[in-house]
This record gives structure tokens, C-alpha cells and sequence, in this order.
């Protein structure tokens, strides 16, 4: 049985669960509580070290707790291939990895809550600063991603069906829009977000069709 540590907001933990539901792998989800702090807690980080989420394990592979989203994603399309998150060809497997992290990497660090709060535990930045600097990073992050996405004519980020960039693409937009920066600018990754979300999978791992 796979087992999935995850917190319903969390981006990292949302694209796991969309990467899971396109292999249409059963998981037991143990929530965690990032509200609560109990991410730091004794019992989870002896867990996942990390003491983040996700936090993912496999009982077909014993040695132990995988805590990086993109580290699951890849894991589960070299152990489960099908269908495949990550395209054939070299390059545009390259370009997919490329996109998906310039989001994992470039953008959703710089925006964590754990970052977020500790720009006001340390530096007393006010709610206000604090979504100057969000809005900041997602705006350069989504322009450079608008801009490779127009270079191609692919009905997805990277060809004709879902990628793992599609994946990392989804819950940043989601936290993009709740935290209300505008998107309607990036024309070529709304359109990419609206044909992901009228798929089983996407709608399945949303954030509101979890328990919080």
C-alpha cells in the first residue's frame, strides 16, 4: 500500500496526488496538519526527516519515506509507467523537467509558509510586504513559464497529454488565485489549467475534494 502524508493546501503534496490519481494508484492518505505545526512534530519528523510534506512510502519498495515531490513523481513513473509523466524524446523530456522546475524550484520556495512566516517572526514584514514579495515571485516565474509554453503548440504544458509540469503547473495556479494575484495574463497557462482540471485525476486531488 502506498501511504501519502500530505496536507490539503500544499502544492507539493497537491501534484503527488495528482501524479498518483493519473497512475490510478490506490493511497492512504495520513494528514498533517501544516496549521498546526505538526509537521515538526517528534512523530512525523521521525518520519520524514524533511519535516515536510508530502511524505511518501511504497510497501513495494521498503527502504523508507521519499519527502520531494518531484523525487515521488519521478519514482512513480520509473516504478508505475503508465501512462508516463515525463515525455520520451531526450529534449523534451529536458523541457518538461525544466518547466517543472522552474516552479517547484523558482517559485513555490520563495512563496512556502514556512518562508512566509518566517519574513514576519524574523524580519516583522506586515501582511501587505508579505504579498508584495508573493505576488513578486509569481510573476516572474509564471511570465518565463508563459513564455516557453507559447513557443509550442501543445494541447498540455509538454504535448498532447499531462506531464509532470502540468502537475507542478495546477496547484501554483491554484495558490496563485487564493492568495489573489492576477493570472490573466498568462493566457497559454490558463487554457493548459482549464483542460487539466476537467480531468478525473485533476478534480480528484483538488484541494477542496480533500478532507483538511
Amino acid at each position: 500500500m502506498i501511504k501519502l502524508y500530505d496536507y490539503y493546501r500544499s502544492s507539493a503534496s497537491y501534484r503527488v496526488r495528482i501524479a498518483l490519481n493519473l497512475k490510478q494508484l490506490a493511497y492512504d492518505q495520513r494528514p498533517v496538519s501544516l496549521l498546526d505545526n505538526e509537521q515538526n512534530s517528534a512523530s512525523y519528523t521521525a518520519i520524514n526527516p524533511n519535516g515536510l510534506v508530502p511524505g511518501f512510502s511504497d510497501d513495494a519498495d521498503s527502504t523508507g519515506v521519499l519527502g520531494q515531490s518531484i523525487a515521488i513523481i519521478e519514482y512513480l513513473d520509473e516504478c508505475y509507467p503508465e501512462p508516463p509523466l515525463l515525455p520520451q524524446n531526450a529534449f523534451d523530456k529536458a523541457r518538461c523537467r525544466e518547466i517543472s522546475l522552474a516552479i517547484a524550484c523558482d517559485i513555490h520556495p520563495l512563496n512556502n509558509l514556512r518562508v512566509l512566516n518566517y519574513l514576519n517572526t524574523e524580519f516583522g514584514v506586515n501582511q501587505n510586504e508579505k504579498m508584495v514579495w508573493y505576488h513578486h515571485w509569481l510573476q516572474r516565474g509564471f511570465q518565463a513559464i508563459e513564455s516557453l509554453i507559447s513557443r509550442q503548440n501543445t494541447t498540455f504544458c509538454c504535448g498532447n497529454s499531462p506531464t509532470m509540469a502540468d502537475i507542478c503547473l495546477v496547484p501554483q495556479l491554484y495558490n496563485a488565485k487564493r492568495f489573489g494575484f492576477d493570472t490573466s495574463r498568462y493566457q497559454h497557462l490558463l487554457e493548459i489549467e482549464q483542460r487539466c482540471l476537467e480531468l478525473p485525476a485533476f478534480v480528484k486531488a483538488h484541494p477542496d475534494n480533500q478532507m483538511p
